[in-house]
């Protein structure tokens, strides 16, 4: 089997090595489809390299068909088609409260273990979603980041007919967008980056750049002066963050999506003056998944049109170079069996 491996250095191989037979507890995966990250784009740069242990195979936004079953294992079957949720929560302690996905020693599957651009993979099976027999296996590849989006949205409260300002138009940002609509509230995206901001409007989405217009007082024109209900900040800036607090309405809720790795200014007195809420929201827990597997199974969003090329898997290499020169992309698949 042909599997990848990030060295560091900015330099992946594509190298053959024997399959393995899945160990007890395990299912092995004929791989389908991989989506490039921000993460995997974040490890290519080195900004990881303290926590990825090199040599490595990457990746976790997959779909696939399970292959081989392990001693131990029931409910799945060779030949169905999976998702992998890549969050390993063994380390769990009874501190954690019993909220799995934001345990103490969570492990991230594809980060802190071998993840899925190969063309068999092995994984616990407690990880694994199962899919429909018709299910688009590269729409299916979608299902991790849209879940991410799932549980933005569920953790927001946010209701039908409620506005939404989301802060950054990149792919997780425009999945969020996609929810929310879904949902039934009203979307407005705001992205410095004038070929998404295309993109999202093709989409149906009203869409501004903040550094050409003003968005607190566009958000009011478009509410009544109410301003937004909820903000996601997706976006990871500064400039993200001491909008956020401004363009949310009174009692509104903002939602932590970015991860900021180093403290950031926030105007406190906003939260006291408006009584806004903060809202952290890392990752998916089950239900998530099995929502995103819904709307991908119903064709409820526009999700094809959030792939920008499906690549094989012996150009990776050049793939994370090319999103390097042209980073306006949503959505690279690599296709693990070509």
């Amino acid at each position: 089997m042909k599997s990848t491996v990030y060295e560091g250095n900015k330099t992946f191989t594509v190298i053959e090595r024997e399959m393995e037979a899945p160990a007890r507890g395990e299912v092995r995966i004929k791989v389908a489809y991989v989506g490039v990250c921000g993460t995997d784009v974040h490890i290519y740069h080195g900004m990881m390299d303290k926590r990825v242990k090199t040599p490595l195979t990457i990746g976790h936004e997959m779909s696939g068909v399970v292959d081989a079953v392990g001693e131990g294992v029931s409910g799945f079957h060779i030949g169905e088609k999976v998702v992998v949720r890549p969050l390993d929560h063994r380390g769990q302690k009874p501190s954690d409260k019993g909220i799995s996905h934001i345990c103490e020693d969570l492990k991230f599957i594809g980060i802190d273990s071998p993840g899925a651009m190969q063309q068999y993979w092995n994984v616990p099976a407690f990880t694994l979603h199962k899919l429909g027999a018709t299910t688009d296996l590269k729409l299916a590849a979608l299902i991790e980041p849209l879940s991410v989006a799932c549980h933005d949205v569920r953790m927001a409260e946010l209701k039908a007919g409620e506005t939404a300002v989301v802060l950054g138009g990149g792919p997780i940002g425009m999945l969020v967008a996609m929810v929310a609509r879904q949902k039934g509230a009203n979307v407005i995206i705001s992205e410095v980056n004038e070929t998404r901001i295309g993109m999202a409007r093709e989409w149906g989405f009203t869409a501004v750049n903040p550094a050409k217009i003003d968005l607190v007082e566009f958000v009011k024109g478009e509410t009544g002066n109410r301003l937004a209900d909820v903000v996601f900040e997706v976006s990871g800036v500064q400039a993200a963050v001491d909008v956020m607090t401004e363009v949310a309405g009174i009692r509104g809720r903002i939602v932590m999506v970015a991860i900021h790795g180093q403290p950031k200014s926030v105007s406190l007195f906003k939260f006291f003056w408006k009584e806004l809420k903060l809202i952290g929201a890392r990752v998916y827990e089950p239900e998530d998944y099995e929502e995103a597997i819904a709307l991908v199974e119903g064709g409820a969003l526009p999700l094809e049109r959030m792939i920008t090329a499906v690549r094989p898997l012996h150009a990776i290499q050049q793939v994370f170079e090319d999103i390097d020169r042209q980073p306006d992309g949503m959505k690279v698949l690599m296709d693990c069996q070509v």
